[in-house]
């Protein structure tokens, strides 16, 4: 099956996936022309709406794109998204100049961002193949092995759909793949459409329903608790998307995920290892990005999180590739050492200092604050993720790494509910639930409560680098507009400055924008 063209979101910019079918031109926004001569393979196309995560083409790591025009790794899903989420905030900044990190790093960007194009595409990919899955199967729906995948091509729909909405606010939206353009929904009505699809209505059944008891699918398949934790996560941001609060909702499947059959890794650093699909790990992380050293090829992913972050004078990582790029803000590091001066020294002994197992950071060598930001050795290097093998076993791969993005995990479950429970008034249920977190990392400290503002810095201890801060510090009110909240280099400026809330979310692409007449732009782009 080839995706040829997806005309109304980028001319230039062709799609292919390559199945040992064939489909013509893709003539509009999340759209196949229903006109076109197709051959549909089910499993193949099923397996596709997964590998859109994982995988940039047909080959790997390079020579037959999914999309065109530009640089195949940097197309990846997770790269594109940690970027987004992490370079405009308190937790990391880039030394590279390649095209678009500053913007990223200072919070500059403009609608015709190259990086924010990417990943805008590689979303309404994702949907348009779940679209072709979901028409191509309506008539098998009665078989509970097309009904199971059914349920998960809705479900990853479901997702890109959030971050979509997440990101760039009122978006093109069709569920089924058409030669029209795609109108624009309201966030509130993406929200609603999330919401709908998970859970069902009065008239239709919601893709939980015939999704797969938690951990009882195949691994780096969705499950019922992935969906919730997807559900909670809705719910606690619900304020921002729609401007009303759900709290009760975030916590009640938030509690779900947690009194499911998934359960915390007892140990925090195998989360992010070169075995983490067998050395424990998998017992908490609901949805892996699957990657394999010799059969997931890509500079994007795990490789991505792993190489960029390290430097070669940092020890083994089971992987030959060191690009020093990513490394801490000052701020992040502050939040482990909120009363003393971080060392400069190896992440043994930074955690030893930290008395927190997910202070892994390496400061040897390093400056903690940030004059220069290109200089990769000012700031603290962080060696969260490796690819080297908890049982001492070698990786697949000198060069691509095996290590799984843990991208959707039971931690985030206890955080949401410690945070929902704390707007409910209900702090000894949030303390419960965040000193399962510090037990975990051997953390000793334990407050008699937790404020708002302490589960904020929670957030960054927990899930530092992990792709997601620019949605925490939204919903806290610390990201866009003013706000007494300054980091370093936020802003483009070493001391910190407020910039505008427009920045709350991405620009619409312009080459979409000038496609598809029903758009219009977020205000300041």
């Amino acid at each position: 099956m080839n995706f040829k063209y997806i005309k109304s979101l980028l001319p230039a910019i062709a799609f292919t996936i390559g199945l040992s079918s064939c489909i013509g031109d893709l003539d509009v926004d999340p759209t196949i022309d229903k006109s076109t001569s197709m051959e549909f393979e089910r499993n193949a196309v099923f397996a596709k709406i997964y590998a859109n995560m994982a995988l940039t083409g047909q080959q790997g790591p390079s020579g037959n794109q999914d999309i065109a025009d530009i640089d195949e790794g940097t197309s990846d899903f997770s790269r594109q998204l940690w970027n987004m989420n992490e370079l405009p905030t308190d937790e990391a900044i880039c030394s590279w100049g390649d095209a678009g990190i500053p913007e990223y790093n200072f919070a500059t960007w403009d609608a015709s961002h190259g990086m924010v194009t990417c990943l805008y595409y590689r979303l309404y990919f994702g949907i348009t193949v779940a679209n072709y899955f979901l028409t191509e199967t309506e008539s098998q729906a009665d078989d509970s092995t097309v009904a199971m995948q059914r349920a998960e091509a809705r479900f990853l729909r479901a997702l890109y759909y959030y971050y979509a909405m997440d990101l760039f606010g009122n978006v093109p939206f069709l569920v089924t793949n058409s030669s029209e353009n795609a109108p624009q929904a309201k966030r509130s009505e993406v929200f609603t459409f999330i919401e709908n699809e998970l859970l069902g209505t009065e008239d239709t059944k919601g893709c939980i329903e015939d999704m797969a008891e938690p951990k009882a699918n195949t691994y780096g398949r969705a499950d019922k608790a992935t969906a919730w934790v997807l559900l909670a996560r809705l719910y606690l941001n619900a304020k921002v998307y729609t401007g009303t609060a759900q709290w009760e909702k975030a916590a009640e499947y938030a509690e779900k995920a947690m009194k499911s059959a998934y359960t915390l890794c007892p140990t925090y650093k195998l989360l992010f290892m070169g075995d983490n699909n067998v050395n424990g790990a998998q017992d908490e992380v609901l949805l892996p990005i699957l990657q394999d050293g010799i059969d997931t090829q890509n500079y994007g992913g795990s490789l991505f999180l792993i190489a960029s972050t390290h430097k070669d004078d940092m020890g083994s990582i089971g992987t030959s590739e060191n690009w020093a790029g990513n490394r801490a803000r000052k701020d992040l590091i502050d939040k482990f050492f909120p009363t003393s001066t971080a060392p400069n020294t190896d992440v043994e002994g930074m955690i030893a200092a930290a008395q927190d197992d997910r202070a892994m950071f390496y400061g040897s060598g390093r400056t903690l604050a940030i004059e220069e930001p290109t200089a990769f050795t000012e700031g603290f290097s962080c060696a969260k993720f490796t690819n080297v093998y908890s049982s001492g076993n070698s990786p697949r791969d000198v060069k691509f790494v095996d290590m799984d993005v843990p991208f959707i995990r039971l931690a985030e479950a206890y955080l949401t509910y410690a945070e929902a429970k704390t707007h409910l008034g209900d702090t000894d249920a949030a303390k419960t639930a965040i000193d399962a977190l510090r037990d975990r990392a051997n953390n000793p400290n334990k407050q008699p409560s937790y404020s708002l503002d302490d589960i904020c810095d929670e957030w960054a201890r927990e899930f530092a680098f992990e792709g997601r801060r620019r949605m925490d510090l939204i919903r806290f009110g610390k990201f866009g507009g003013n706000s007494d909240y300054i980091w370093e280099w936020k802003g483009g400026i070493k001391a910190g400055t407020n910039f505008s809330a427009n920045k709350n979310v991405y620009g619409i692409p312009t080459n979409d924008l000038v496609s598809n007449s029903n758009l219009v732009q977020n205000p300041g782009y």
